[in-house]
Parts: structure tokens; sequence; C-alpha cells
């Protein structure tokens, strides 16, 4: 009898937790992110493993890397030592976080009195293996799945069923930074003699008491009464340094005919304008102007300012509804079904009737010939050089896809990813663990990265009104 269903699992201090496929597929480090408990891994979920090994699709590369742990962590290991439970801690993959052990299913697991589990699949050999080690060793096991639908068959059974918690950013989005923030009331009347006032290179200068509340870098502070966005961009133990932001709510302040129509939008637009921010990330319900306003911020810097070579555009390819199937063409010719949203910011940013259809067929071909379009699936070992980035729909990358696409960026490169946590087709993916999310939550402290949810919907009175009422 295996240790993992025998006395040896059952000396354990910790709990067991039994792992399905798709969290390894999710993430192979899982295997290490479990402290002092030990795992267990049933015969059914290698076979599932070795099913999804090939391709070069990201679960694909995911099942490779949990396969070189597994191949690490057993070595030249015998059967017994494999029966034992194998130390987590002894893999270089491990950081010294697991302290736990590793088990495999090495003989048929059968619950002992009858399973309302009869039908042979996948999911229900993991339910009846876990229902075995359950009745073995009570209160200790626990099934892990990112299969929503498997965990309520679990909890059907009895079982003790969860996600994987590992990859969660924040227990909830409401506490998800917004860039954002009302300026204290009393900030600039207390402690008068503390408040300093300067201007210098164009702009007007404060340096006020730090605020009790948290404040990052590149934040914004508006007051309620005053007309006022001060725009943090030093902070230390007793004070913050700030100026006074642009308002692209004025016409002169247009960024490629584009006005801002609300306080979010002027916002997003100073951090997409200032070239001493290489990384800006927008989140907003759809019709925010997320993508119009990156697009028009990029045109501006690449055509007008020089600052770019030019705009790249990418998103990850996941359909709303059934997929299409094969697209013919090259890769931009296949991405372009894909970038809706581009060519209609494109219509509104050339919708002038200077020059008439000939000057507008023109301006179109001169943004064509600066805009590309590129798929995900081919950036790895790129290196983007004095380009502008945007990187649309990114609520459905994960964690290590956005770090891929952003790790892309060389001298000059300024990366934009827009999204809305709302709205995730990614399977596995939730608001809490998407890599927009991710990013947004980790870059927050980084002095050259800034960050805006936009709220007002100002794509039409139509789109407002059903965004509120539907």
């Amino acid at each position: 009898m295996s240790a993992a269903s025998g006395t040896g699992a059952a000396a354990g201090a910790g709990r067991l937790f039994v792992l399905d496929t798709n969290v390894l597929m999710h993430d192979p480090a899982a295997l290490f992110r479990f402290a002092e408990h030990d795992l267990f891994i049933p015969m059914v979920v290698l076979e599932e493993l070795d099913a999804h090994k090939k391709g070069l699709s990201e679960a694909s590369r995911n099942v490779r890397q949990a396969s070189r742990f597994l191949d690490e962590l057993i070595g030249q290991r015998g059967r017994d030592d494999i029966e034992a439970g194998i130390p987590l801690a002894e893999s270089d993959g491990n950081g010294g976080k697991a302290a736990g052990r590793l088990y495999f299913q090495t003989e048929p697991l059968r619950p002992d009195s009858d399973s309302p589990v009869t039908e042979e699949t996948p999911d229900n050999e993991i339910l009846t293996a876990t229902l075995a080690l359950a009745q073995r060793h009570p209160d200790r096991v626990t099934l892990v799945s990112k299969d929503i639908n498997l965990r309520i068959k679990a909890s059907v059974l009895g079982l003790k069923a969860e996600d994987y918690y590992n990859d969660k950013v924040l227990d909830d989005t409401d506490l998800l930074y917004r860039g954002w923030d009302v300026l204290p009331p009393d900030l600039l009347t207390r402690d008068t003699e503390k408040v300093e006032s300067w201007h210098g290179e164009g702009r007007t200068w404060y340096r006020l008491p730090r605020p009790e509340q948290p404040v990052w870098p590149n934040q914004f502070l508006y007051g309620e009464r005053e007309e006022m966005e001060l725009w943090v961009r030093d902070i230390d133990d007793t004070s913050i340094t700030a100026e006074i932001a642009w308002d692209f709510q004025r016409e002169r302040h247009a960024v490629w005919g584009v006005v801002a129509r609300n306080r979010e939008q002027s916002l997003a637009l100073n951090l997409l304008m200032d070239p001493d921010i290489d990384f800006v990330t927008l989140l907003g319900p759809a019709g925010t102007g997320k993508t119009l306003l990156a697009l028009a911020a990029g045109l501006a810097q690449a055509l007008d300012d020089k600052r770019y070579r030019e705009i790249v555009m990418t998103r990850v390819t996941v359909p709303l509804g059934e997929d299409i199937g094969f697209l013919p063409g090259t890769e931009e010719e296949k991405m372009t079904p894909w970038m809706g949203a581009l060519m209609d910011n494109l219509e509104v940013l050339t919708n002038s009737d200077e020059g008439g259809a000939w000057g507008r067929g023109a301006t179109q071909d001169l943004l064509a010939s600066r805009i590309k379009i590129r798929s995900l699936n081919f950036m790895r070992g790129r290196t983007f050089l004095n380009r502008y980035i945007i990187i649309d729909e990114a609520q459905n990358l994960t964690a290590k896809q956005i770090k891929a696409l952003i790790t892309r960026a060389g001298p000059g490169t300024k990366v934009v990813a827009l999204g809305n946590i709302g709205q995730i087709d990614t399977p596995y993916l939730t608001e809490t663990t998407s890599g927009l999310t991710y990013v947004v939550d980790r870059f927050k402290d980084w002095p050259h990265a800034g960050h805006i949810t936009l709220q007002r919907v100002e794509r039409s009175r139509l789109a407002d009104h059903a965004s509120e009422t539907l």
C-alpha cells in the first residue's frame, strides 16, 4: 500500500491536497505553492498532462514545464521512495517555500462504500481517488481544481473542494488601485506653513504634507470643491511633491483631435503623453474611451513628435461566440477580424471633412503604414525598440502572458495595456486572477508606471443607458 493511502500520509501534520490537471495547466509552479502541506497527484492527472503536452498554446507550455518539475522531483528514485512521498523542498524550483511531500497514485483507489460516481471519465476518476483518500484520512484531504463543476460534484459527495487561490491578486476587485482619489479637503489649508508652491518647467508644483490615506507615484488627487488635479510625482516619509495636471478637456489641448470628455479621460491622457511613463494601464467598461485615448496619444507621439517609430497593436484572440475557424492570409490579415476596435477608432480619428474622401483615404493609408498589427503567438523572443505598444483586451491574459509581453519592450518603448476585468473570456481566469489585475497591483509603486480606472461611458447616450440598466 502506498504511503499516500496508508500510514505515511496520515502521519503528516498538514493537509493533503489532491491536484486537478487544470491547476498544473494554469500554474506549473503550483507544486511548490502549498507551504508545509502534502500533495497527491492521481494517475489520471498524469495521463491528461501527457495528452496536452503538444502544441504552442500557453496551456501546453505549462504542461511541459509541470512535467519537467515532476521529472526533476522523481529523478532516480525507486518505487519505495516514491511511495514514501517525495520531499518538495529538495527541488530547485521550490525557492524554499514548500516543505511538504508529493505523493503519486501507485495503486487503484476505490471508496469503501458504494459511490454514486459510475461513469469512468477523468473527472470522475479524480473524484473516486479523492473520496477513497478522504475515507482513509478524515478531515485532511481537499480537492483543488479550477473547474467549478468538479468542485460542485465534490461538494455533493461530501468532499472538501477549493479553487486554486495562489494566483489571486486581491480578495475583492473593489480594493484594486484606481489611479486617482479625492484630495483630503483640508490638505492645502492644514499646516499651511508646510505647504510650498513654485513654478518650474511651465508647470505649477506643490509640496504638501503626506495624507493619511495610501498614496502612490503617478497617482492623481483632485478636490471635490477646487477645480484642481494634482499629479503625485515624488513621495517621502512626511510629504508628497505634486504638479498640476494638464487639462485635456480644453480644445487647445486636444490630442490628435481628441478632447477628453471627463476628468478620468484627461488624467489618462496625462499618463499617455508623458515620455517618462513607460507603462500605462487603463481599466473601464466598454465605451469609456480606452482604445481611442491610447490610439490618439500614440499617433500624436509617433507622427507629430517623432517619439516612436511606429505603433504596435496586439490582443489575445479569444472569441466572444463560436470560433470562426481558419483565417487565410498573412499574420496581419489573420489578425484583422480581431482588430475591429482599432478600425472603429481609426475611423473616428480620420473623420475630417478637410480634403474630402481623397484626403481621408490618404490619411488612412498613412496611419496604416505606421500602425502594425501583431499576433500574441509570435511575440516570444522579440524586442521592440522605440515602439508604442497597445495591448487590447488585456483582461484575457494570464499573469505569465502579460509578463512575456511587457518584457518584449526595449529602450524607448512605451506599453499601454487596456481592458475591462468585467468581460473576461479566457477559461479559468477571474477578475482577481487576471493578468491585467496583476500588473495594475504590482506596478502601482513604480515611478515610471501609471494607471487610471475610467468610469463614465462616453460612447453614446444609448451605450451609457445600457451600461447602467442592463
